[in-house]
């Protein structure tokens, strides 16, 4: 049963654009700020995760157009480098990216409910984070039209606040009581590269998420150029929004205080308004409930795609007659991602690190498809072609292969975990052939 075609551009732009702006924004500045400790270098380090961000959106627009079914970087990473490589990605894609991406959001949404109740225990928290995965799970598996919906309303409102708290920073900036020192010379790192690469952990976590609108392409309106103009425009709002946010963090509170402290928003405000924090936590608790209700619909049409082309668990592939939405798929995901809650509740640094560090080098992976496709594929058609070949794509590929070896000799406890879960779904692959034979 083939799914229904009625997400428009500004739908998916939104799911782009509400991929990436969860708690990210929110919860990380402090850790970019101690990794790199000099303001230009915090919006330079930002500024570098959009332009990864740009890049892969200019590089995904020709592959979008070029396969403009569901399953988005699965597919991709299937048609250029065989069966294994589209395997490992959906296999890392559920039992670490999005299953990981989307406990530590629910936890983070947990925490923040406790502005509601500040008696709240440990044990409450993972409850709220179990049944608001549960909840929105099954929202979305009423039908994309549900989906599509949440997504937009959602969206819309975390992009109000953060729009006020730029507003905020900027017109009560007082540079008496807040010094911003802008030169380079101030607080320099010793080890530049390693710092700017070890920073990009929470800002690629941040800004991660903007291809989430390939997932979907099943089921887009005039997907080959939709999708690709998504990414692009995604990027470009979320780029724009996280340079002026973080200006304005600075002009509101120190460096050091932003260093340590993982509510630098609420902290921020509450420099001129007692009842600033409290507010901000609100949009941010609903900021975070809009990223996870897209997170639980976007993914299992990964794990829908494989089991359609026949290497996955078939029964994942099954769409429910009257929602039309892969029912089974959602229902994985969200039993896997509660058993990950409970395993690694109270870790969310740790957590980024593992989630990212995975991401991105399946990312870059993806990227350099784009070569071999030109090289086996040069009469296919291109709706849209990579603005910038082959330039573009390389920058793409070589930051996300440098970040990804960075990330391996700097936090090795994160990223062996996901090495060994590679090799695991390795065997799990030619397991399911033996078997389906």
């Amino acid at each position: 049963m083939m799914l229904q075609k009625r997400l428009t551009l500004y739908g998916l732009t939104m799911i782009a654009v509400g991929s990436c702006i969860g708690s990210g924004i929110f919860a990380t500045p402090g850790q970019i700020v101690s990794s790199v400790q000099n303001a230009t270098l915090v919006l330079a380090v930002w500024g570098l995760g959009g332009l990864i961000a740009l890049t892969g959106a200019l590089t995904f627009s020709e592959l979008g157009g070029m396969f403009s079914k569901s399953g988005g970087v699965y597919v991709y990473l299937k048609e250029a480098y065989g069966e294994l490589a589209g395997f490992l990605y959906g296999w890392v894609i559920l039992l670490v990216i999005n299953t990981g991406a989307l406990a530590g959001l629910c936890a983070a949404f947990a925490d923040y409910m406790k502005i509601f109740a500040p008696q709240m225990s440990d044990g409450d928290k993972t409850a709220i984070a179990a049944i608001t995965m549960i909840v929105l799970t099954a929202v979305n598996a009423l039908g994309v039209n549900v989906s599509q919906g949440l997504s937009n309303f959602f969206t819309g409102l975390k992009l109000l606040a953060i729009a006020a708290i730029i507003v905020a920073g900027f017109v009560f900036f007082d540079g008496t009581k807040v010094p911003v020192d802008f030169s380079l010379s101030a607080n320099m790192p010793q080890h530049l590269t390693t710092a700017m690469l070890t920073g990009l952990i929470g800002v690629l976590f941040s800004v991660g998420g903007w291809h989430h609108a390939s997932y979907v392409a099943g089921e887009a309106i005039d997907a080959p150029r939709t999708v690709p103009r998504a990414m692009f425009f995604g990027v470009l709002i979320v780029t724009t929004m996280y340079l002026l946010v973080n200006l304005a963090y600075m002009f509101l509170l120190p460096l050091d205080v932003i260093a340590n402290t993982k509510t630098v928003a609420g902290d921020a405000i509450a420099t001129l308004a007692p009842w600033g924090g409290k507010a901000v936590a609100v949009a941010i608790a609903l900021s975070i409930f809009g990223t996870i209700s897209i997170y639980t619909m976007s993914a299992p049409r990964i794990y829908y795609a494989m089991a359609e082309d026949g290497i996955f668990f078939k029964q994942l592939a099954w769409v429910h007659p009257k929602w039309r939405t892969p029912v089974v798929a959602m229902v994985v995901q969200v039993i896997w991602a509660i058993a990950v809650l409970l395993f690694f509740q109270g870790l969310f640094d740790q957590i980024i690190t593992f989630v990212t560090f995975m991401d991105i080098a399946f990312m870059g992976l993806a990227g350099a498809a784009i070569f071999i496709f030109r090289k086996k594929m040069p009469t296919a058609d291109r709706p849209v072609r990579a603005w910038g070949y082959p330039v573009v794509p390389i920058i793409f590929v070589v930051i996300s292969a440098a970040f990804a070896i960075n990330t391996f000799l700097e936090r090795p406890a994160q990223a062996i975990p996901g090495l060994i879960l590679l090799a695991i779904g390795v065997l799990v692959f030619y397991l399911l052939k033996i078997f389906r034979k």
